[in-house]
């Protein structure tokens, strides 16, 4: 039977990096995890099983601590460049490489109203996130995003005018919870970005943007926040949310004598909605 070799990648997944960055007793922690996919003259590898074109991918895991070590960290983006750029221009087979890392949350410990020079508890699940793509051509993309960013307000969100049909059991509320994990990615322009002001500036008006906004209905707050993020920062062309609305249920406590004015709630997240969008600039 003909059978004909389509695209194909390989690499090393969640490669874990702790990196300690000393300036005299104030120390800083960096933890990164970091996924590598390389494409380009693989084929004998798959039809004759000729593993010349093969990085061993304990050789990329190994690279990730390398240039780590070297690398500032400053931010995530930056790292990633500087690996893709690596495997591409170091490694013959590679036309292309694409790296994506995610960013551990560490915060400084408080001790006696003082920051702690060496201490630190871990944050909450959010994540740093970004994928950069680069080609033998120089040709380079950058996603930056965010992931597991979790919002709730407890006012201010309704909904209601919806369509119904004989399945329609959802009753009209003009005030309920409205929490959700956000998951963002937005791509940069050409220009050269400043990759860590440009984080702080989209994820601010995210979140200062669910806050204030009065919403009807998930979908409007998203594509006010995605609309807000592309006023404030001009380095990115378009950004893409997920917002799973993550559902607080009203408890019915009228068997036991009670009113519920909406104060006891069973939060829940299976199942759960799931609102989804991309928004450019035209």
């Amino acid at each position: 039977m003909a059978v004909v070799l389509g695209k194909n990648n390989y690499g090393k997944s969640r490669v874990r990096l702790m990196k300690v960055s000393r300036d005299g007793a104030k120390q800083t922690v960096t933890e990164l995890s970091v996924d590598i996919a390389l494409e380009g003259d693989f084929e004998a590898i798959h039809l004759r099983g000729d593993n010349a074109n093969c990085l061993p991918t304990d050789t990329m895991k190994n690279t990730v601590y390398a240039l780590g070590k070297s690398h500032p960290l400053d931010t995530i983006e930056g790292f990633a460049l500087h690996l893709a750029h690596h495997f591409v221009e170091k490694t013959a087979p590679v036309t292309a490489a694409r790296v994506r890392i995610a960013q551990v949350p560490w915060e400084r410990v408080s001790v006696e109203g003082k920051a702690h020079p060496h201490t630190f508890s871990k944050g909450s699940e959010e994540r740093q996130t970004c994928e950069i793509r680069v080609n033998k051509s120089g040709e380079t993309s950058v996603v930056g995003g965010l992931r597991s960013l979790i919002l709730l307000k407890s006012t201010d969100s309704a909904f209601s005018g919806y369509m119904k049909d004989p399945f329609t059991t959802l009753p009209e509320t003009r005030d309920r919870i409205f929490a959700t994990s956000v998951t963002a990615e937005w791509t940069y322009g050409s220009g050269k970005a400043e990759f860590g002001g440009a984080r702080r500036v989209i994820r601010e008006a995210l979140v200062s943007t669910f806050a204030g906004h009065k919403s009807e209905s998930v979908q409007q707050t998203l594509y006010a926040m995605a609309e807000a993020a592309l006023a404030k920062c001009g380095a990115i062309g378009k950004i893409r949310l997920s917002l799973p609305n993550i559902h607080c249920l009203l408890v019915n406590l009228k068997p036991f004598g009670m009113e519920n004015a909406n104060e006891i709630f069973v939060p829940t997240d299976e199942p759960h909605g799931l609102i989804e969008a991309t928004i450019s600039r035209p």
